[in-house]
């Protein structure tokens, strides 16, 4: 049996991500495909315990390094409990956030090791890959004004260039893998993109 298709889509808070997992979903519906559409962090019932330890504002003293390895313990789960199950049954699996996030968010936001993301969550994941990622690019400055100011949101204009650059950096290292969209424009013009750019890399 073929193993199904991973596509994760990445992003900024306040991008949109959840508003195009959902457009992407109903359009490979209609393509005739089984999609599991999830989440990180959180995701699994695990994983909704992690998500509100890195999250809640009230755990201000958070130290870096625990925090990459919160979002490496989430993915871990993730992926045995959800994802790989899921794409061993022919499914595409539609995930917000994947191991792109921690390089961005944590590597290049937070200025840790970038190599020792990679191996932390190359390790968590047991290698896995997303087949296609749909980075949606923004100023940090206008999508940060649509999120609730969770405990990573607080933190700096100048973090999130950061990890914008971040992201174009990712994109810039592997064309193959990850298309840049814009994220500018209504919610519908922005999916328009995302489908449009999705066809042409897979020929659908």
């Amino acid at each position: 049996m073929q193993e199904g298709l991973f596509i994760t889509l990445e992003g900024v808070d306040g991008v949109g991500k959840s508003t195009q997992a959902h457009f992407l979903k109903e359009f490979l519906e209609k393509e005739g495909h089984r999609v599991r559409h999830t989440f990180q962090p959180g995701g699994t019932e695990l994983g909704s315990q992690i998500r509100d330890l890195l999250l809640n504002p009230a755990h201000s003293e958070l130290q870096e390094k625990a925090e990459i390895l919160l979002y490496a313990a989430d993915r871990a789960q993730h992926v045995f409990e959800i994802i790989r199950p899921a794409l061993q049954r022919s499914e595409t699996v539609i995930c917000e956030r994947f191991t792109d996030s921690s390089i961005a968010y944590q590597g290049y936001g937070l200025g840790l090791d970038v190599e020792m993301v990679k191996t932390i969550n190359r390790w968590a994941t047991a290698g896995l890959d997303p087949d296609l990622t749909i980075y949606l690019d923004a100023e940090p400055s206008l999508s940060l004004q649509k999120t609730k100011g969770d405990r990573i949101e607080q933190r700096t204009v100048d973090y999130y260039t950061r990890v914008r650059y971040g992201y174009l950096e990712i994109a810039k290292a592997e064309p193959e893998r990850v298309m840049v969209v814009p994220a500018s424009g209504t919610r519908e013009e922005v999916a328009e993109r995302v489908i449009e750019a999705f066809r042409g890399r897979l020929g659908l």
